[in-house]
Parts: C-alpha cells; sequence; structure tokens
C-alpha cells in the first residue's frame, strides 16, 4: 500500500462563492481557510497547495459578537519609533470593509510563502457582485 500525496500538478482547484451578510467573522473565517488550504478534501496534503479558491461577497454586512464592533481595534507598524497606527472596526468597515476579512482569514493560514499563496486565491469584495462568473464559482453556506 502506497501514501498518496497532492501534488500542483494533480490538484484541481475548485471557485466557491461565500454571501458573508449576516455571519460572524471568526466562524466564517475559520471555514474559509479550511477550503482556502484543502482540509476538506480527502486528498490534503499539508505541505502543498491542494486548496480552492473563494470568493467572498457583502463583505460589509459582516456581523461581530458583543462589543467587538466598538472595541476591536487593528494595530499595525511601521517599523520606525512612534510608528504604531491603531483603526477601530467601525472605521476599517466604512474605509476597507475587505480588510476585516481578509485580516481574519490571514492569521488563521500558515506563516510561509505557502500561507500566502493560499491567500492569493481569496477574492472579497463589499458587494454582491463579483468579476469571477467565467469560473462558475459553486455558493457553499457556512453554517
Amino acid at each position: 500500500m502506497k501514501t498518496y500525496f497532492a501534488t500542483k500538478e494533480n490538484t484541481e482547484h475548485k471557485w466557491y462563492v461565500v454571501d458573508a451578510s449576516g455571519k460572524v467573522l471568526g466562524r466564517m473565517a475559520s471555514q474559509i481557510a479550511k477550503y482556502l488550504r484543502g482540509k476538506h478534501k480527502p486528498e490534503y496534503t499539508p505541505h502543498c497547495d491542494a486548496g480552492d479558491y473563494v470568493i467572498v461577497l457583502n463583505a460589509e454586512k459582516v456581523k461581530v459578537t458583543g462589543n467587538k464592533e466598538q472595541d476591536k481595534i487593528y494595530y499595525s507598524h511601521s517599523g520606525f519609533p512612534g510608528g504604531l497606527k491603531e483603526i477601530s472596526f467601525e472605521k476599517l468597515r466604512d474605509k476597507d470593509p475587505a480588510a476585516i476579512i481578509e485580516k481574519a482569514v490571514k492569521g488563521m493560514l500558515p506563516k510561509n510563502p505557502l500561507g500566502r499563496e493560499m491567500l492569493r486565491k481569496l477574492k472579497v469584495y463589499a458587494g454582491s457582485e463579483h468579476p469571477h462568473e467565467a469560473q462558475q464559482p459553486t455558493e457553499i453556506n457556512l453554517e
């Protein structure tokens, strides 16, 4: 008996579309990360990018629980002294709603070149329209 290892050549990448309206951010992000890594497939291989493409629509309608609406703060640092920047969840949702989902999913993927390759397969849009109709994405219901 031989162990099967997925490779880049023999892996088929499907396209899925997710509607984020009314979904809780963290729970949805963990499911999206599972699809990007390929853990939903029987041929999952940790060292290979066997995941699928995921399109997220209605990013501005995502929910958070508790008081995170007002209290959640995203930090970034320029690397220079005094270069700490912070932005609240509410302001980031007004400025760039796609960044909220991208940051949540990025934190759930591996922190290496393979994780960055997986993150490139995530497409997030604030509205309900996307330019990937030619790929014929399948709608998945994350519950």
